[in-house]
């Protein structure tokens, strides 16, 4: 049966994505009949889109030691409205950014502005780091205080950052790691800086369905990140996983082991999470 390969490659990662050409059939196998996509389902799908982009841009332009920020207001200072929010950011990465520009350096930031049932509005920000960062977002954040400045670090590169730095009112906590949904968002928007372009990614033709998958030398599939299952709209197999890259000396890139679910744990297979439906990525 064909089979499309898509890879998307970055320094030292690796993500594939692998499903049946709907122009041809799977011999000894029934295709399922199908169906229309729900306002759910079209919905998740879209969110996980969201998300795949937001994963891309971090793992092609942020690196360890760049930082995640959380940009706050006082409560008698808090932005009546989403607009204002979105202005009140703009003024922050124009200032930002021309420090940068000083200094012979680029700006790059991933931010979600979000809103909580209480009203506390608040900014998320994934920005690279130099050496004068820190004193750069002080000046240029004029609405309150930058707090919770974390460095980026290696382990699970970047895949968990990108749920939630993309998460909103419907994100849902079957579909993310534990911990991404920390606090309840009633109103949220996500958005990148424009000199974060992605490149196409490569597109193979397989002659059959690879049973398995494998491994290029230097490489390996972490089991985490395996997914096996059938589109719930067109009825064929798909599947998607990650590679990364062996490092020097023999040890392998570190990466979150997050806590299984009952049912993950019963469908677990020899590669990890094999399940009878699922994300279309």
């Amino acid at each position: 049966m064909k089979t499309k390969r898509v890879t998307y490659e970055f320094a030292d990662v690796i993500e594939r994505e692998e499903y049946l050409d709907g122009r041809y059939g799977a011999p000894g196998e029934k295709r399922s009949v199908k169906k229309k996509a729900t306002p759910e389902q079209v919905a998740q799908v879209n969110q996980w889109n969201k998300e795949k982009k937001a994963r891309h841009r971090l793992r092609k332009y942020f690196k360890v030691n760049d930082y995640l920020i959380t940009l706050t207001y006082p409560k008698d200072r808090r932005p009546k409205d989403m607009k204002q929010a979105k202005a009140d950011f703009r003024e922050f990465y124009l200032a930002a950014g021309k420090e940068y520009k000083k200094r012979g350096m680029e700006l790059r930031w991933v931010r979600n502005i979000e809103c909580t049932p209480t009203g506390n509005w608040h900014i998320h920000v994934a920005l690279n780091r130099i050496p004068d960062t820190d004193i750069i977002i002080e000046a240029a954040w004029k609405h309150g205080r930058v707090k919770d400045k974390q460095l980026l670090y290696r382990k699970g590169n970047f895949k968990k950052l990108a749920q939630y730095l993309t998460k909103d009112a419907k994100s849902q906590e079957k579909y993310v790691e534990k911990g991404v949904l920390d606090h309840k968002v009633v109103e949220a928007n996500y958005s990148v800086s424009r000199n974060m372009p992605l490149p196409e990614p490569e597109k193979e033709k397989l002659d059959r369905w690879p049973k398995e998958p494998e491994a290029p030398r230097g490489w390996y599939i972490d089991k985490e990140s395996y997914f096996e299952g059938r589109n719930k709209v067109t009825g064929f197999p798909y599947r998607h996983y990650t590679l990364f890259r062996i490092q020097t000396g023999g040890k392998r890139e570190m990466r979150l082991m997050y806590p299984k679910t009952g049912e993950e744990e019963k469908t677990r297979k020899k590669h990890g999470k094999k399940h009878p439906t699922g994300p279309v990525l």
